[in-house]
């Protein structure tokens, strides 16, 4: 790409399509100054068409045979209620939790798919709307995977840890939490010195457990989909030397092949991380359920 005078270099090309439609330039590695409205956008519309599609199949669900539409989120539902019966066995709880971890595993798969589609198509739409508008095409920066946007992903599992103090408390009451807080891993003991000490330990290691477990969960994800964003930029860039270069012809085959080949491999990743994220959802929730 670099061949054309005024083309991006490698570099240049994949920072750009790094870069969030943002409202300011990011700082610090904390900055919650800080909006990515390409994620929150992207996210709300697939949100609301995950549920467009699962009340469309409620709605025109019937006794009789299935269509394939029907057996297909029939199949989808029964996995995850066999997955929640499995890990929170309050039926009480289920009722709200199985139908948020549908809605989870749907919405996430969703926003995983959006690396499906052709990685300038909507950037360079993006970009002719911000140029017809009077402004610099350079300058539009759009990122269309929700879910390789490390905002996104800890959204969603600060929201996993939050449902989990919420269940801890409902279940146990604030005293039994409290007291789960600070007895649980390494018990207590009749000596009050020892008791105060290894209420202290167990309090520390009750919070990093609740932080390394929010931590890994957001990361997981947003570490897997942002890995597979990056390998689908350079196959890409394999497209635009082989337009460039001399003999691209044979660059061009296997860009399309290379495209093909990891589009397909990547149809299993956004579901299993879909599936992953969902399921510790569930363990999560199941262990808030539980004593310790």
């Amino acid at each position: 790409m670099a061949a054309n005078a005024g083309a991006p270099t490698a570099s240049e090309y994949i920072v750009h399509h790094l870069g969030h439609w943002t409202n300011l330039k990011q700082g610090f590695i904390v900055d919650f100054s800080v909006v990515n409205f390409d994620s929150i956008v992207i996210a709300l519309v697939l949100g609301l068409l995950a549920v467009f599609v699962l009340r469309s199949a409620a709605v025109k669900a019937t006794s009789g045979v299935p269509g394939r539409f029907q057996a297909a989120v029939e199949l989808l539902v029964e996995m995850v209620d066999s997955q929640a019966k499995a890990n929170i066995h309050n039926a009480e709880s289920r009722k709200f939790i199985a139908p948020l971890a549908l809605t989870v595993f749907v919405w996430i798969f969703l926003m995983n798919a959006m690396d499906l589609l052709p990685v300038d198509l909507l950037p360079y739409l993006w970009g002719q709307g911000y140029a017809a508008a009077g402004g610099d095409p350079s300058h539009a920066y759009l990122r269309v995977v929700p879910t390789a946007d490390l905002s996104t992903t800890f959204g969603l599992s600060i929201a996993v840890l939050a449902l989990c103090l919420y269940y801890s408390v409902k279940i146990k009451g604030w005293g039994g939490w409290a007291h789960e807080l600070v007895t649980a891993p390494f018990g207590t003991s009749k000596n009050p010195v020892f008791a105060v000490i290894l209420g202290v330990v167990n309090f520390l290691m009750q919070i990093i457990e609740y932080v390394s477990k929010t931590v890994s969960h957001g990361m997981r994800l947003f570490g897997n989909m942002y890995a597979g964003e990056l390998v689908f930029m350079l196959i890409a860039l394999m497209g635009g030397y082989a337009a460039l270069s001399f003999g691209g012809a044979m660059m061009g085959v296997g860009h399309v092949i290379a495209g093909t080949i990891w589009a397909i491999f990547h149809i299993l990743v956004i579901t299993l991380q879909a599936f992953i994220f969902m399921m510790l959802a569930l363990i999560y929730l199941g262990q808030a359920h539980s004593a310790h």
